[in-house]
């Protein structure tokens, strides 16, 4: 559990810092969708390393231990992003959840399943890389 917290908050913090990157900063300049765009792959970067942590010292324990911290993780961000949407933005709870972008949207959402699946990716990576 704490695992799942840790990589969770990570995910949330680095996408909360970056949120507010692109709202003030980068939107007004480029729009909406471009900013979100170029948000995503840091963050899929961020999700990645976090993951390493996420998973580091399970040794041979099986995927589905990594699967488990990944959809924990998952679900605590989701349960930040309503929060965080209701509070801050006044939306309802699938309001903080919908991005009604054709293009960023779906891709918002192919990124929330990979935070969940990264854990056991980084795992099978790492155990079928050679031993140096």
């Amino acid at each position: 559990m704490r695992r799942a917290a840790v990589y969770a908050a990570t995910v949330f913090a680095a996408g909360f810092a970056l949120g507010v990157l692109r709202v003030l900063l980068v939107a007004p300049r480029i729009g909406m969708r471009a900013a979100e765009l170029i948000e995503l792959p840091i963050m899929v970067a961020v999700a990645y390393l976090a993951a390493g942590y996420a998973r580091r010292g399970l040794g041979g324990e099986l995927n589905a231990r990594c699967l488990a911290i990944g959809a924990i993780a998952l679900l605590f961000v989701l349960g930040a992003e309503v929060v965080t949407g209701m509070s801050l933005r006044s939306t309802s709870a699938i309001g903080a959840l919908v991005n009604p972008d054709p293009v960023s949207g779906p891709l918002y959402y192919l990124s929330l399943v990979l935070v969940a699946v990264l854990p056991a990716l980084r795992r099978a990576a790492e155990r079928s890389s050679p031993q140096s």
